[in-house]
This record gives structure tokens, sequence and C-alpha cells, in this order.
């Protein structure tokens, strides 16, 4: 099987909707770790994807956000307005045309391209399970705990579980698809691509690392 890789295309949908309650209904995506917004930080890290899918409204801040040469993104709305992660990504593979997909949440802020690079080696690689082929790989946290939010996927099967899937729940229209799970390796002191920014303590313990980040970089970078 020949794995995907950077070269490879593949497309990101990128989930930006939710009302933020824990966050007090702030516009959480805009929110500001290290000197970026939380979306911006997703963007960068997807930049080498043909197409870029924001499923959430329209931010004016991720305009010309990511990498040089990085495509705009592509806005779309879930039907109905923050509906969930299901029926986010329902409306944002509509728009997808490359066999693979990265999907990862827009509160990521540590989530770098060798993380979702990472990711698509792992897919790909993924060998023949007993019940049929693996679709996709997720990260797994420091514990083992999967992050649905943070994986890449074969397009077709994705599009097929989600025709066939009824529910609300990501965990319930992924878990069958028996992604592959990546473990990456996390130096000591440094922050945890799977990070996601929930609620208030989240989002400072993530400024708190990017402060410390900011504080050990050589003068100049």
């Amino acid at each position: 099987m020949t794995s995907p890789g950077p070269a490879q295309a593949f497309d990101a949908v990128i989930l930006a909707g939710g009302r933020a309650r824990r966050l007090g209904g702030a516009d959480k995506p805009g929110l500001t770790v290290g000197g970026r917004t939380l979306a911006g930080a997703v963007m960068s890290a997807v930049a080498g994807a043909a197409m870029v899918i924001v499923v959430g409204p329209e931010r004016g801040y991720l305009r010309g956000t990511g990498r040089a040469g990085s495509p705009r993104p592509r806005f779309v709305l879930e039907d109905p307005p923050a509906g969930g992660p299901v029926a986010a990504l329902r409306r944002g593979i509509t728009e997808v045309s490359a066999p693979w997909l990265a999907l990862l949440a827009a509160d990521l802020p540590f989530v770098l391209p060798e993380h979702v690079h990472a990711l698509l080696a792992a897919a790909g690689e993924a060998r023949v399970a007993p019940a049929g082929r693996r679709a996709g790989a997720i990260l797994v946290d420091d514990d083992g705990r999967p992050q649905w939010l943070a994986g890449c996927w074969r397009t077709a099967a994705l599009a097929g579980a989600l025709r066939a899937y009824g529910g609300r729940s990501l965990h319930g229209l992924l878990s069958p698809l028996r992604p592959a799970e990546l473990s990456v390796q996390v130096a000591p002191g440094a922050p945890p691509p799977w990070l996601d920014c929930d609620c208030p303590a989240d989002l400072h313990l993530a400024r708190a690392w990017a402060d410390r980040q900011e504080a050990r970089a050589p003068e100049g970078q």
C-alpha cells in the first residue's frame, strides 16, 4: 500500500462552529495563544492541503493565514448551525475532492504540519484488520485516549460511514472505522499537539506553554 505523504494530495476539514459555552460564548477559533489565533495555528498545520474547508462562520482573520502558497480557506455552514461535529463534518466533506482528508478541530494551538503528515502516513500504512481495512488514523494522548478531532481519513470510507450513520456522536461515527492510533513523542516541557482549548483552564495552560516556549527561544528567532 502506498502511504500518503506531504507531496500527496489531501484536503483538510477544520471544524470551527459550536457556541463555546464553556468559554462564555467567545469566538473560540479567534482566541490567541502565542501571538496567533487558535484557528490560524491549525490552518498552518494543514498548509500542504490542496483545499481547506472551514465549517463555521466566515472569519476575516483567517484569510491569508497559514504558510505561503497555502490555499485560501473555503467557509461553509452546517445545517443546523452549531449542530455538532457530525453535522459539521457531513457538510464539510461535501466540498472534499482529494482521496484523503485531515479532520481537525479549530482549537489545537500546538498541532504542526509534521503531525498531520505523520497521521497521513499512519493512515496509509494501516494494515488490513480482520473485519476489513482500517480507514484512517488518529492521534492518541499520552494516556492512550483517542483524539477524534485530530485525524486523517480515507475520504470515500468516511463519506460512506456518514451516509449510514444517523447519530450525533463523533465517537460513534468514527470508532467503527478502526483507525490506526498514532502516539507522538513530546519532548519534556513541550506542549502536546492534542491539547484543545475547550475551557478557560485549557486556554490558560496553552498560553503558559506558549510563554515558556517563547522564553526559551534563542534571541532573534
